[in-house]
């Protein structure tokens, strides 16, 4: 069975106003620009752990991520994202139906522009051929998930 829930999607505002659910930062000093840049915040997290669902949301939600949406298992993590617009995927590795890796694949081919990045409580050293062939943005240990360190994957910074 299915386990999955969502809340609805941040509106955007219109006008020259901030888009609320997005972020501008100052780039960071690697960056080399002067220019900012613009990061986005919404946030569909799947993983079959439901305390790590409610752990990493809480997490995020305090850096200033707004969670968008949860599923437990691949087959909830596919319908959710066509029903949710969200801009970054936050993906376990290790799902009861079928392979993270996989999901990301099928998402990348519908989805493009969101951004997936996969997690697992194993290191980064074990997936990397796995993530590449995914075309997910990259990998964070389960240990090693921020905010800050989701954005920096999500800018292409890491």
């Amino acid at each position: 069975m299915m386990d999955m829930a969502w809340t609805d999607r941040t509106q955007r505002s219109t006008g020259g106003q901030p888009t609320p659910g997005w972020r501008t930062t100052e780039p960071s000093p690697a960056a080399g620009s002067a220019m900012l840049s613009v990061v986005p915040l919404r946030v569909l997290i799947v993983d079959d752990h439901e305390r790590f669902r409610a752990t990493a949301g809480r997490a995020l939600e305090a850096e200033g991520w707004t969670v968008v949406g949860e599923a437990a298992d691949g087959a909830g993590a596919l319908a959710v994202v066509e029903e949710i617009d969200a801009d970054v995927l936050l993906l376990d590795v290790g799902l009861p139906d079928m392979s993270g890796v996989d999901v990301a694949a099928a998402v990348r081919d519908r989805h493009p522009d969101l951004a997936v990045v996969l997690v697992s409580t194993q290191d980064a050293a074990d997936y990397h051929e796995l993530v590449a062939a995914s075309g997910a943005r990259g990998f964070l240990s389960k240990a090693e998930l921020s905010g800050a360190a989701l954005e920096t994957l999500v800018a292409g910074r890491a």
